[in-house]
């Protein structure tokens, strides 16, 4: 077994619970079928969301996808000066048994976060 780090992120447009937990479950979901990873295997996720987003934990949207018996960590994205707003990061510890090559995803504005993925 090996044990990966996925990462990714997202953006919402207001900082409200609905939209906070769907457009986690959103990033989760992509992360999941792009990596083909069963929910058995994720390890734990750390998610953080910049300091304008407390509406909603985002680790809300884990436990409505069946990530019951996971670990899950939220945190406050550290503030820095001109940084992207609104966005929800996450940390995906997973066991896999095959080598592959972690695809991590982001999506919204936090595109702008990895332009380097964006080539691949």
């Amino acid at each position: 077994m090996r044990i990966q780090g996925i990462r990714g992120a997202i953006t919402v447009d207001k900082n409200s619970e609905r939209e906070i937990i769907d457009k986690t479950k959103e990033l989760l979901k992509a992360i999941i079928d792009a990596n083909d990873l069963d929910i058995s295997n994720i390890i734990s996720i750390i998610f953080t969301a910049t300091n304008d987003l407390d509406a909603a934990y985002p680790a809300v949207a884990a436990r409505e996808l069946g990530m019951v018996e996971t670990p899950l960590f939220c945190c406050q994205e550290m503030y820095v000066e001109g940084s992207l707003d609104k966005c929800i990061r996450v940390l995906i510890h997973v066991e896999r048994r095959e080598d592959k090559k972690p695809k991590h995803i982001y999506l919204g504005r936090a595109v702008n976060l990895r332009p380097d993925l964006a080539k691949l």
